[in-house]
């Protein structure tokens, strides 16, 4: 290339360049049949060469890319354009230390262009670096901001100052209510803030004025998955995919979507559809591992994660995920490596949380108790750093539901609610038993297993919300102003957004969400016919089992033994409470009990639910049907006893928890058993 063309640095005048160009987002193709019609006449011409390397990539050929973009960025050092298209053709061929490397390079030529953050945030998110992934974004929104007020709610967010970035938005939308990037941003704000309903129509309202900002459509399909829409999320994605059928943080989150959706061997295909074009990821192999996990794939998944180690030995995620796998044991030579990174003082926190409890599980299984208490205890204490968790407020939310839902109350209720006798909701705590119920319940014929759904947790908090906008009163309060009509309404609902996940069309199916327990006076209003279960177990193994699991989300109350006391006594306060309202309207079974003797236990379930005994109930491990919790290898074998008294092990570490269970460590079992 000569001097001449250098010095274009890719900015040719002519009307053929800039035609090609702006035929390269929609036809790659043509595109490059058109800068070679230029490179006939100017065979030098930087920008047509940039043409022909960046239309390649786009039309799935990275390979044939690089051949034409490497030389072009060497030539043109100084050139942003030139190096941004070059790690993103490097990134497809999974070539993951050069990619990062042209793009950083080219972020440091021109911070000013927006592209190349974002291409730097997809790259730091595949590869699992959520902290430079949001440093990236916070990048990628200053360099698309001209209006220095939303660079100020900008600052805002990315510094997690939600409620001044909402203010700020707001106020700036009052004036100039057309502003879609300020709509954007103040959707991600209020997701952010938890009120993911408001969220999801604040981007809708984005998209009617513009439909075809992605940025938005992609933040409305991630809103939607997290608030369990995941049949919603998929039909913005398809949108999406049609424009940018490669994009993988696209493919990813449809992969996620498609698995919360039952969907599994289509989410798996299109995991490995992406791990084919970027199989250098680690955060990919670890999500294909935990989907091959739920299918029962376990060998497979076991290959995946550890693939995920060989890319990035330091990521912690993947330690835990082997470790969740409950019948796999860490070698001696794996333990080593964990402890080294355990010390790691500049390790990040979440790597080192994952660490170390991936390391209590492996001293357990080696008969260490107290190194291993050590290392789960390490871990959860730097998990409850990050997630504050208040024991009081549970507390008085108890004694809340208890004023509200009372003996008179029920006895006043009347008529209403959605009178289908389909749901079989299994509560409790977690770790206590619930995916065992669910798979015996789910052995049955006319039973389908569905997964933890989230649709009675969320229909409270739409109830609180509504009623709090229209300066009412909050949930659980809320409820006793509820019409015989509208409590129709609300369980009507609930059925029909279960009915995605009821794939088998059975008459009954299970919905095993734990902490339901909490909502029961709103079932029984919503729902009069459906069966609650309260699945329960000894506390301190309840409890000490709950403390030593790492949960992806939520379940903040596990990770202090008191808190784990406090929030046992809460539970059994209450379910004792429900036993006196509304007498026979929960099943209690006792883990124990059920261990000793399933046969009897189960024939009592099923009489309760009002189902004749099949024998499969009682070989509930011979089901081939997916299960997506962390008992998932446990229940796919016959009932064992080994983890009932396994908490005793740990009995000199465990007096935090044995003070705040108090009177609850001996009447567990509760009233009226």
């Amino acid at each position: 290339m000569n001097a001449t063309s250098a010095r274009r640095a890719g900015i040719s005048p002519t009307a053929a360049v800039e035609h090609a160009l702006k035929l390269l987002p929609s036809n790659p193709v043509l595109a490059e049949s058109q800068a070679r019609e230029i490179l006939k006449v100017l065979p030098d011409d930087a920008r047509a060469i940039f043409i022909v390397g960046a239309a390649r990539r786009r039309a799935g050929d990275p390979a044939g890319a690089r051949e034409v973009l490497a030389p072009l960025a060497k030539a043109l050092p100084n050139s942003p354009y030139a190096h941004h298209e070059l790690g993103l053709a490097l990134a497809a061929l999974g070539e993951s230390t050069a990619s990062l490397e042209a793009l950083k390079h080219a972020a440091q030529l021109e911070p000013a262009l927006p592209d190349v953050w974002l291409s730097l945030h997809n790259k730091f998110s595949l590869d699992g670096d959520g902290a430079a992934a949001a440093a990236a974004y916070a990048e990628h929104v200053r360099a698309a901001l001209k209006d220095p007020i939303l660079i100020k709610a900008s600052e805002a967010l990315q510094s997690n100052r939600l409620a001044e970035a909402q203010e700020i938005l707001r106020g700036h939308l009052a004036n100039f209510p057309g502003d879609v990037s300020a709509l954007r941003m103040l959707g991600e704000t209020v997701a952010l803030l938890g009120h993911l309903d408001a969220a999801e129509e604040i981007l809708g309202q984005c998209l009617v004025m513009a439909p075809k900002f992605v940025g938005a459509r992609h933040n409305l399909a991630l809103v939607l998955f997290q608030q369990n829409k995941p049949r919603t999320a998929i039909r913005e994605l398809n949108l999406l995919l049609a424009d940018s059928p490669g994009e993988p943080k696209y493919l990813a989150l449809l992969a996620a979507c498609l698995a919360y959706a039952g969907d599994y061997e289509r989410s798996i295909e299109t995991l490995e559809r992406i791990i084919a074009e970027h199989p250098k990821q680690p955060r990919l192999w670890i999500n294909y591992g935990q989907t091959l996990r739920i299918v029962n794939r376990s060998e497979d998944a076991e290959r995946a994660i550890q693939h995920a180690l060989v890319l990035n030995p330091t990521f912690g995620e993947a330690y835990w995920s082997l470790a969740d796998i409950k019948t796999r044991r860490f070698s001696a030579a794996e333990v080593t490596r964990m402890r080294a990174l355990a010390a790691d003082a500049t390790l990040a926190a979440e790597d080192r949380l994952n660490v170390h409890f991936a390391l209590g599980k492996a001293f357990e299984d080696a008969g260490e108790w107290a190194e291993s208490f050590d290392h789960y205890a390490a871990g959860a204490k730097l998990r409850r750093e990050a997630h504050a968790y208040d024991a009081d407020q549970n507390t008085a939310w108890t004694e809340r539901a208890k004023a509200v839902f009372t003996p008179e109350f029920f006895r006043e209720l009347g008529d209403g609610g959605a009178a289908d006798p389909a749901p079989l909701l299994v509560v409790g705590l977690p770790r206590s038993g619930s995916t065992l119920l669910e798979q015996i319940l789910a052995a049955h014929p006319q039973v389908e297993g569905t997964m933890e759904l989230p649709h009675i947790a969320h229909l409270a908090d739409e109830l609180g919300l509504q009623s709090r906008k229209a300066g009412g009163p909050r949930y659980p309060e809320v409820a006793a102003t509820l019409t015989a009509a509208a409590r129709t309404t609300l369980g009507e609902e609930y059925i029909k957004r279960t009915l995605p996940h009821r794939i088998l069309g059975r008459a009954f199916f299970v919905d095993k969400m734990p902490s339901n327990f909490v909502h029961i006076g709103l079932i029984r209003m919503i729902l009069p016919q459906a069966k609650i279960i309260d699945v329960r177990r000894h506390p301190l193994g309840a409890c000490f089992s709950a403390f030593k699991q790492h949960f992806v989300r939520g379940q903040d109350f596990t990770y202090d033994l008191t808190d784990l006391g406090r929030y046992y006594r809460d539970y059994v306060d209450l379910m004792d409470h429900y036993n006196r309202v509304l007498p026979g309207f929960v099943h209690r079974v006792i883990y124990e009990d059920l261990v000793e003797d399933t046969e009897a236990e189960v024939r009592r379930l099923l009489d309760f639910c009002g189902l004749e005994f099949d024998p499969a109930c009682t070989r509930f491990w011979e089901s081939k049907r997916s299960v997506a919790t962390h008992s998932s290898e446990q229940v796919r074998r016959p009932i064992f006893r080994d983890g009932l008294d396994q908490w005793r092990h740990y009995e000199p570490w465990l007096s935090p928890l044995v003070q705040a269970l108090g009177p609850a460590l001996e009447s567990w079992r509760g009233i009226d058993r």
